[in-house]
């Protein structure tokens, strides 16, 4: 694959994983209704797993505006690049919601809270407060992109496997700080679907709660280029 067609695949994969776990937890009459907060942070980090695992090679297995922007700034990635892996990660993100829209079509319509409707696309904080809200973002993003970019530099390897620390990094991210925001720690992720949301002829569904919309998009971003900075301060 393209590093653009790779980096489209993944992300396409880590919605559909992971706003799929979401759906079977919040949506009415699902196997899995009900599941709670750790279903979902197991979801999403297998998600992180086979989006990751995918598209390594390919990309590096981005995923996220926050990962790419990050690796630009400490200097392992090329600024030209960048437009076009996040134009790529949003695209993907799209087409991913989507897909889960289609598999649990007869679910959203039978499903009568449209906030439960909304929560499979994005997030939304548990008490909403702007400031609070961006410093949550901010830390999960910086623990997560610091976290890659030290995992990055150990000479033991494990091939194929180089995925699954990330995977449990975000794990443990979703079940340490994922409460206050659902933690989405990718604009892509987040806004992508938001969109998707607001588009698709979804049963009684609510707005888009587009006056949150920026959170999950600004926090991240200073949160990867802050772990970038910090990383560059820890090598000098």
């Amino acid at each position: 694959m393209s590093p653009f067609l790779a980096e489209i695949t993944g992300t396409a994969l880590l919605i559909v994983l992971g706003g799929g776990v979401v759906a079977n937890v919040v949506l009415d009459k699902t196997k899995g209704n009900n599941g709670g907060l750790i279903a979902i942070t197991f979801g999403w980090a297998i998600a992180v797993f086979t989006g990751v695992y995918a598209t390594a090679a390919a990309s590096g297995g981005h995923l996220n505006p926050a990962v790419t922007i990050g690796l630009a700034v400490e200097g392992s990635f090329d600024w030209a690049l960048v437009p076009s892996y996040i134009l790529a990660q949003f695209i993907g993100a799209m087409l991913g919601a989507v897909i889960v829209w289609l598999s649990y079509r007869q679910h959203f319509d039978d499903t009568q809270d449209a906030n439960a409707k909304l929560a499979v696309f994005c997030t939304a904080p548990a008490i909403r407060s702007a400031a609070h809200n961006v410093i949550t973002e901010l830390v999960g993003t910086f623990v997560l992109v610091l976290g890659a970019l030290l995992l990055s530099k150990p000479d033991m390897k494990l091939g194929a496997l180089d995925a699954l620390p990330i995977a449990l990094l975000v794990l443990g991210i979703g079940l340490s700080l994922g409460g206050p925001t659902g933690y989405a720690i990718n604009p892509a992720r987040d806004l992508g679907p938001r969109i998707v949301h607001a588009i698709l002829p979804i049963k009684n569904k609510r707005n888009s709660d587009w006056s949150y919309a920026w959170v999950p998009v600004v926090g991240p971003i200073m949160g990867g280029v802050l772990a970038a900075l910090v990383f560059k301060l820890l090598l000098k």
